[in-house]
């Protein structure tokens, strides 16, 4: 397996970084073409050119192309091109792209009983690629059938699960509920009106709803785990072809119509996308053209990342930008020795995170964290329980050795979980092993395919129990743009799972589980976001994640695609929606 640039090479890449951040590298156009960060202020190359072919590229395969059944940022973004949620962001530059509009609902929900009821009105006239009419029944589907089928679909979020307010009566989703009658908290009095009854008032509902879980799903057409193959398309693009593990290929949906749709643009004639493609193929290809996007949004490997920032007229083809997200690792909370709290302050002060933040690329591909909320998501506040002191590049260990001692753990082994196909978190992992060693702990690591990662291992309680699994290496960002949507599933003890599972630590805190309850019901936004810095500080106190980095992103703007705009939204990717062929 091919590492990464050696840690010399980095630190040369670096200071480069350092050097050039101001240079433009040309001369912007109205579009912002041709300027470093073009497109994080503004549209690059904007166009409403129609014709030829998108090509993204990606360096696995994704969990599922299901809208129900996936987790990811990219897919959330990518499947917006053929399911239409009830609601959605609208694409703009940098924190322009949080703004939440509605989609396939007329407009923003409507709230009443204090919070607890939310009613949609879906547009009418949208159809299916079959060129069936899309009914309110099918959202409420389409709700059940992605939380209460887990042993099914896994892979996405539970919120509707824990919220809605009949879930626990016994529900065992669509495929085994032999009444058909469904949930009585989501009602359908008729065919355009879809009514969301909750337990507790969610002030957020709105951008919950933005989830592609909300995205229609006609139960006649439903195929459970083999939907993933053939979505029925209520999006500017429908399936043509999906042949898996090596390419996905969309065509224009002739039945979608701009009428219904203010959004979408349905520009290319065709979207292709590519599987299991080597990452530093994909970043040939960006800079030949041949792929215009690399859909995990998650940056250029590091030997391209030398090339393109001591060069500026490449760095002028670039976006550097924060993206509502931490790169950490999870202690697991229900592991030895990390069911102790004094051993997990022991690895708070362990980690040498200038080191892993050398291994991801330096300061360019992230600012050290000492927080688990991102410093652009609301509610932040900057603070550090466990600071780290350097005698030179030495870090200092008295802190670590102190609660190591005190935990009584000794010498020790553990299990370290990481993406195989993304060497930058394979060699952060690494550098956590180094780390370890110095206090006593043996990690040895355990890496798997970014597609089945959740499903099969990281925060899998079986798998965890059964292979030792006390650290695993997280990319974690927001589901919405809020505390909430941030911190909700990877610290409530509510959204444990036995698959799919995002609170890796199995952390399960009463104090924080009923913080976030109470929050999410408040009415007053700015009261939200004290709770959530609130949360954040009793997380750390919990010392269950240690945070690594304040992730950014380093991608290389195609200068043959059009309308590329940087969106904190998708985690700061580029907003997929209405991406086209430069002519």
């Amino acid at each position: 397996m091919r590492r990464s640039v050696p840690v010399a090479a980095v630190a040369a890449i670096t200071s480069a970084g350092l050097l050039l951040a101001g240079c433009s590298g040309g001369k912007g156009s109205s579009e912002g073409s041709g300027e470093a960060n073009a497109a994080t202020k503004g549209v690059v190359n904007a166009s409403d050119a129609k014709g030829g072919t998108v090509t993204y590229a990606l360096s696995d395969a994704p969990e599922s192309f299901d809208p129900g059944n996936t987790y990811y940022a990219f897919i959330y973004n990518f499947s917006r091109l053929y399911a239409r949620p009830l609601t959605t962001f609208k694409p703009g530059p940098g924190a322009k792209g949080n703004e939440l509009v509605p989609d396939l609902a007329e407009s923003m929900g409507k709230p009443s009983d204090g919070g607890k009821t939310w009613t949609y009105k879906i547009r009418k006239g949208v159809k299916y690629d079959d060129g069936t009419e899309v009914t309110s029944q099918d959202v409420k589907y389409a709700v059940e059938r992605s939380n209460f089928a887990r042993d099914t679909l896994s892979l996405g979020p539970n919120y509707f699960q824990q919220f809605l307010k009949d879930n626990d009566g016994g529900y065992k989703g669509p495929y085994k509920d032999k009444s058909k009658a469904g949930l009585k908290s989501i009602e359908t009095p008729d065919a355009q009106t879809v009514v969301f009854h909750l337990k507790k008032p969610f002030a957020e509902f709105d951008y919950l709803v933005s989830a592609p879980q909300t995205a229609p799903v006609p139960q006649a057409k439903d195929k459970g785990a083999d939907y993933t193959k053939s979505v029925l398309s209520t999006g500017s693009y429908k399936f043509e072809s999906y042949a898996e593990g090596k390419k996905l290929t969309l065509v224009r949906n002739p039945q979608w119509s701009a009428k219904t749709d203010p959004l979408r643009k349905q520009l290319p004639d065709k979207i292709v996308l590519n599987l299991k493609v080597a990452q530093s193929t994909i970043d040939k290809d960006l800079k030949s053209g041949n792929t215009l996007v690399d859909l995990a949004g998650r940056g250029v490997d590091g030997q391209t990342q030398a090339q393109l920032l001591t060069d500026p007229k490449e760095k002028a083809n670039t976006d550097n930008t924060l993206g509502q997200r931490l790169v950490y690792t999870a202690l697991n909370t229900k592991v030895k020795p990390f069911d102790n709290i004094e051993c997990r302050k022991a690895v708070q002060y362990a980690i040498d995170k200038k080191a892993v933040q050398t291994s991801l690329g330096g300061p360019i591909r992230g600012e050290l964290a000492s927080t688990v909320l991102p410093t652009d998501i609301d509610g932040y506040q900057k603070y550090d329980l466990y600071p780290q002191k350097y005698d030179g590049d030495k870090l200092d260990l008295t802190e670590a050795k102190k609660h190591w001692d005190k935990c009584g753990a000794g010498k020790t082994t553990t299990t370290i979980l990481a993406r195989n196909d993304r060497q930058d978190e394979v060699d952060a992992a690494t550098t956590v092993i180094d780390s370890l060693k110095k206090i006593g702990v043996t990690a040895k690591i355990q890496s798997y395919p970014t597609s089945k990662y959740f499903s099969d291992y990281a925060g899998v309680p079986k798998f965890n129990k059964k292979n030792n699994v006390g650290l695993i290496m997280m990319q974690w960002g927001s589901d919405f743009p809020t505390g909430y949507g941030y911190l909700q599933q990877i610290l409530n003890g509510k959204a444990i799972s036995q698959s799919g599972n995002t609170n890796l630590s199995e952390l399960d805190d009463p104090e924080i589980n009923k913080l976030l309850d109470s929050a999410i019901a408040n009415t007053d936004k700015a009261a939200r976001e004290k709770a959530y810095a609130a949360i954040d500080k009793k997380t750390m106190e919990q010392a269950a994640i240690v945070p690594l980095t304040y992730f950014k992103v380093l991608m290389y703007r195609s200068p043959k695609a059009t309308n590329l705009v940087s969106t904190s939204a998708f985690s700061g990717q580029y907003d997929y929606l209405n991406i086209g062929v430069k002519k």
